[in-house]
C-alpha cells in the first residue's frame, strides 16, 4: 500500500530502508527529542516492530519517500500506544525526518496524509501526539495539523528514565469531529 501526496509517498518498509534509517537515527540533532536507537541492531528492531504493527493492525510508521527523487526522507505514521497511561488505549501519530528534509513542510504534509488515513480509512475517532516540552518543532507541526493542546493529559513517559529531560511529555489531540 502506498499513500501519495503532492510531493511524497508514504509506503511500507523495504530492506534497503534499513541503512538510511540507521544513518538518520545516528544523527544527534534528529534524535535530540527521541528515545535513542544507539546501534544498527536497535534500528533494525524498531523497523521490525513497525512491520509487525502493520501486519497486525494494517497501519504503522511508513517510510516517507520523495516522489521525484525517490530519496528516503524519514518515517511518519500511526501506532497504537504500547504502554499503560490514563489516555490509553490510543493511537498516536509521530514522525522522524532526516535533517535534509527539515523546514520544507515534509512532516506536516506526510502527517496530514497519515491523519486522513487514520480517520477516513481506519475510522478512528481520535489521534493523539505527544512530545517533550522543549521539542517546539514537533509541537508546531501538531498545531499546523489542527491538533489541540491538552495540558491536563501531560504525562511522564514510562519508557523514559526518570532523570531524563525527555520523560515529561506534552499531549495534543485531534478528533475526527474537530473542524
Amino acid at each position: 500500500m502506498i499513500i501519495s501526496t503532492e510531493r511524497l509517498f508514504l509506503r511500507e518498509w523495504r530492506d534497503e530502508d534499513r541503512a538510511p534509517f540507521a544513518t538518520m537515527s545516528a544523527d544527534p540533532e534528529v534524535m535530540a527529542f527521541l528515545r535513542a536507537l544507539p546501534t544498527r541492531q536497535a534500528c533494525d528492531q524498531w523497523i521490525d516492530a513497525q512491520i509487525a504493527h502493520h501486519a497486525a493492525h494494517g497501519f504503522g510508521f511508513w517510510v516517507v519517500e520523495g516522489r521525484r527523487s525517490g530519496a528516503f526522507l524519514g518515517t511518519v505514521g500511526l501506532f497504537r500506544v504500547g504502554f499503560d497511561a490514563p489516555f490509553t488505549p490510543a493511537v498516536e501519530i509521530g514522525w522522524r525526518l532526516a535533517r535534509e528534509a527539515w523546514g520544507q513542510g515534509v512532516a506536516t504534509e506526510a502527517a496530514r496524509a497519515a491523519l486522513d488515513f487514520g480517520f477516513n480509512t481506519l475510522g478512528l475517532d481520535e489521534i493523539i501526539a505527544y512530545a517533550a516540552p522543549a521539542n517546539q518543532a514537533s509541537q508546531n507541526v501538531m498545531r499546523k495539523l489542527g491538533m489541540a493542546r491538552d495540558a491536563a493529559s501531560d504525562f511522564d513517559h514510562p519508557r523514559v528514565a526518570a532523570d531524563s529531560p525527555l520523560r515529561r511529555q506534552v499531549m495534543y489531540r485531534l478528533s475526527d469531529a474537530m473542524p
